[in-house]
């Protein structure tokens, strides 16, 4: 039996293929591999550390620690049994951090490490574990899997702006006929949207903390008083952000815990990202409704059980659902994450499991976006049909012009000529004709077509 179909949530079943990306990165045994990493190169600054009376490692040394970053899906078990049930003569911890730092004594305990263990986890809190680690899974979540796709989404919606830039549209707003746009320059709108934002979210920092159980370095203090622990973090947390596009920042005032005010601030980024990506979806969704955008099935595809001929929008309005369901996770995660009574509590722990399945959700929703973008047709006929089956939307053009040139009330004679009545381009030319204005401006108002009423819309597609 394939697991993925025993699975409770979508992300690790239906949609498994998709969101597995992200598995390396939030998975429990990613954390746990995380948690390894920050310990152990703790351990390693700490041995080049001047002035704590901490021996200085062995190249040979040095790899002997970081070989415990590759950790299996065996050690990840026992990892787990520490912490749950006891393994060997370790007794059960029931503490997540707490079973990573035994695991790792006990792997070093036969190597010429031995004399050292007591400095894993020296001084520091579980969160200082917890917040290096979460910010490198976030870190390396958004710049290898998210922020890719999303530049892959704007660049399919980009190439689409600029195919079209020049195919005359009629917009519609309140729902109704309005001054004629492009596809293309539609298209930009999102374009543009989308791009203000991710260039936002490259930009945010994640913060975190390294001082301890309530942030002011105390045992540090205590045991090293001449050194300067403020720098040391400082410079220990900067050694991660090589290579980063997300790097890591000191918080150098917390309690216990970072306030999360970062990290809301990236969720909430990605949040209006996906929103902007809901509104795109949804009028994809009614183009394609109006027939002004026609989806290629791919064979042997069903589109309803019972009515053989059609071909559901699905990519489209599966996209949509999983942003809402991202959306729902990330605006929590923005509203209880900077929120903890006094110097800790607990409640954020439980949340912040959940990064991954709000991140899946969006990315879900990005491959379902770009699935359906890939089996889309403009319908350039229909599109010319309906535009031109509204000749009304010039009117705005020629009362404009009108009132350029001088002519009284001439908003107020295209209102009574056009306003709740279905008129003609030939109506619109009877009523140029009895203006009493210069025969050069009446052939100026009556070269004035749908089709050719877009204003810079072509440039605006192609910028």
């Amino acid at each position: 039996m394939n697991n993925s179909l025993q699975a409770i949530s979508p992300v690790d079943g239906r949609y498994r293929g998709t969101a597995n990306s992200l598995a390396i990165f939030f998975s429990e045994s990613a954390l746990m591999k995380y948690r390894i990493i920050v310990e152990g190169e703790y351990l390693i600054a700490l041995s080049k550390t001047k002035g704590l009376g901490l021996r200085g490692l062995k190249p040979k040394e040095e790899k002997i620690l970081r070989a415990l970053y590759n950790l299996s899906d065996a050690d990840a078990r026992i990892i787990s049994d520490i912490e749950f049930k006891g393994w060997k003569h370790i007794k059960a911890t029931d503490h997540d951090v707490k079973a990573v730092e035994y695991y790792m004594k006990d792997r070093l305990s036969d190597t010429s490490l031995k004399d050292i263990l007591e400095w894993l986890h020296f001084a520091t809190t579980s969160y200082d574990t917890n917040t290096l680690a979460r910010g490198l899974m976030l870190s390396d979540a958004l710049g290898k899997v998210i922020l890719p796709k999303l530049e892959e989404v704007i660049r399919v919606i980009n190439g689409f702006a600029k195919k079209y830039a020049r195919v005359p549209m009629l917009s519609r707003t309140h729902g109704q006929s309005a001054s004629p746009t492009t596809v293309g320059k539609e298209f930009k709108v999102f374009v543009t949207r989308l791009q203000k934002q991710l260039n936002q979210l490259k930009n945010l920092k994640i913060s975190v903390k390294f001082s301890g159980a309530t942030g002011n370095y105390n045992a540090h203090f205590a045991a090293f008083p001449k050194i300067d622990w403020l720098l040391f973090s400082k410079k220990f947390i900067e050694s991660f952000n090589k290579k980063r596009i997300f790097i890591l920042e000191q918080n150098v005032v917390a309690t216990q815990i970072d306030p999360h005010d970062r990290e809301a601030e990236v969720f909430d980024c990605i949040k209006r990202i996906n929103t902007i990506l809901v509104g795109f979806n949804q009028d994809m969704w009614r183009y394609i409704s109006d027939d002004w955008i026609i989806q290629r099935p791919p064979e042997g595809t069903v589109g309803s059980s019972t009515m053989p001929h059609k071909i559901n929008p699905l990519k489209f309005e599966n996209s949509e659902g999983n942003l809402g369901l991202s959306n729902a996770l990330l605006e929590h995660f923005g509203r209880k994450l900077p929120i903890s009574r006094l110097q800790r509590d607990l409640s954020d722990s439980t949340v912040e499991r959940n990064f991954g399945s709000a991140l899946a959700y969006a990315l879900v929703a990005y491959e379902y976006l770009l699935k359906g973008l890939r089996k889309i047709d403009i319908n350039e006929k229909k599109i010319k049909e309906d535009l031109n089956a509204h000749p009304e939307v010039v009117s705005e053009a020629i009362q404009t012009i009108l009132r350029a040139s001088g002519i009284a009330m001439p908003y107020e004679k295209l209102k009574e000529l056009t306003r709740g009545k279905k008129v003609t381009l030939k109506d619109i030319a009877v009523f140029i004709d009895s203006l009493d204005v210069p025969t050069e401006l009446k052939r100026r108002l009556k070269k004035i077509t749908p089709e050719n009423y877009t204003g810079i819309a072509a440039k605006l597609a192609l910028k």
